[in-house]
């Protein structure tokens, strides 16, 4: 068997978590393969709104979901997030298994990434504040802890000697905590670390993933944020701290990259960004504001307000290129229902030159200007859409230019935010 890979293709936000769930009765495993509890996957049925910010979409339709190595994992957090699913019903602690190499958040963490964005001033990355950059910075540097190490005798000694490394750098920062706050931010770390270690089975995933595809089991890898906040390939340095593309499964997994099947794409109608860094089709102005409006772009996690542009299918082509995609979904197509003019960034101008490349640096909006393809708005209510037949033809247009564009299918186009409003072409 293949593993599927789900993935954004902006700059995250793009509706991820809905898809999932509608995907996840195709497959028998369902798996996160990295990021932290940044992710605020959002998912809408029977009534219900729910986010998900570790644990991965999938553990609505009672599959197998994995949260794999490359996760890294706040157990407070996790443990918040856990007890709200097991209360409504979830049979959580039946289907959710942990990767023992995934990394552990500790709050020595999240005080240094507050540390470091205040150190940073005008120039911060503009992080959620939950610890996640310092502890890759952590586990790249070979001092991380792992929920593999809850099982070792030693692990209290292991985690103190983290914890007083932490304090040094805090030190540095002028940042040492109040010993009484940390007290109580320890002892919440650690009842959630026993929750995590008495309730879960912690699993060698790699192990568990390839046993599952060799016995024919069909799996799905859900990425967090977007391709274009990949540590390498995105707008760097405003990026996030892990591989958010689909190289990013096969270390995320331990799945080779030989076994690989589709790669589902998603995008959004329009691009938002949340955070600071360069964004080349940011709207200012009015229409940016109602785009913002009717797609309650807010953030589902931290709540803060996403900027909002025109699509861009310079970084749309890059990020289908470095992803290898294979299908494409359109997500938020109803939010520009009322718009008389749906605009499309089909190349860039840098340094007076037409590019329909990505280049090195976006970061000079004076350098880096987007150029524009105008098309006809559909002036319809696509949310009362069942079928591709009650797409009006202004969007059936919009579809095929971005299809001859991006020279991918668009498999998948989403006109609302229910489950059902999920319309497969």
């Amino acid at each position: 068997m293949k593993v599927d890979v789900l993935l954004g293709l902006q700059w995250g936000d793009e509706g991820k978590g809905k898809v999932v769930d509608v995907l996840t009765p195709r497959y028998d495993i369902v798996a996160r393969f990295q990021g932290g509890p940044n992710a605020g996957h959002t998912l809408e049925f029977d009534g219900r709104k729910v986010v998900l910010r570790s644990i991965p979409s999938g553990v609505f339709q009672g599959n197998v979901n994995i949260i794999g190595n490359g996760v890294v994992l706040d157990p407070v957090l996790f443990a918040g997030e856990a007890k709200e699913l097991i209360d409504a019903g979830t049979d959580l602690a039946k289907i959710l298994k942990v990767s023992k190499k995934a990394h552990l958040i500790m709050p020595t963490h999240r005080l240094l990434d507050a540390a470091g964005e205040k150190a940073k001033g005008a120039s911060k990355i503009g992080t959620t504040g939950k610890g996640i950059g310092p502890t890759y910075t952590d586990k790249t540097s070979r001092n991380g802890l792992r929920v593999g190490d809850l099982l070792e005798p030693d692990f209290e000694a292991r985690f103190k000697a983290a914890t007083e490394r932490h304090l040094n750098q805090l030190a540095r920062l002028d940042a040492t905590p109040d010993p009484a706050q940390l007290a109580e931010l320890t002892a919440k770390w650690m009842e959630a670390v026993d929750f995590l270690r008495s309730t879960f089975e912690l699993i060698d995933s790699e192990h568990y993933v390839n046993k599952a595809l060799a016995a024919g089991k069909s799996l799905l890898c859900e990425g967090a944020q977007g391709t274009m906040l990949d540590v390498d390939f995105g707008s760097y340095p405003f990026v996030t701290s892990s591989n958010t593309i689909t190289a990013g499964a096969c270390t995320g997994l331990g799945v080779a990259p030989n076994k690989i099947g589709d790669v589902y794409g998603i995008f959004k109608a329009y691009c938002t960004r949340v955070g600071s860094g360069p964004f080349p089709t940011e709207l200012f102005d009015e229409t940016g504001a109602e785009i913002r409006r009717i797609g309650h772009e807010f953030g589902a996690v931290t709540g803060r307000e996403r900027r909002c542009g025109w699509i861009d299918l310079v970084a749309l082509r890059y990020a289908i290129m470095i992803n290898g995609v294979t299908k494409l979904i359109m997500m938020k197509s109803d939010v520009l229902d009322g718009f008389p003019t749906i605009k499309a960034c089909t190349a860039y101008e840098v340094d007076g030159k037409l590019t329909r490349d990505f280049p090195y640096s976006i970061d000079d909006t004076e350098r880096v200007r987007p150029v524009y393809t105008e098309l006809p708005g559909w002036n319809t209510d696509l949310t009362k859409a069942t079928s591709e037949a009650d797409f009006p033809k202004e969007f059936k247009d919009y579809i095929a230019f971005l299809e001859r564009e991006l020279e991918v299918p668009i498999a998948i186009v989403s006109v609302g935010p229910d489950r059902t409003q999920t319309i497969e072409r």
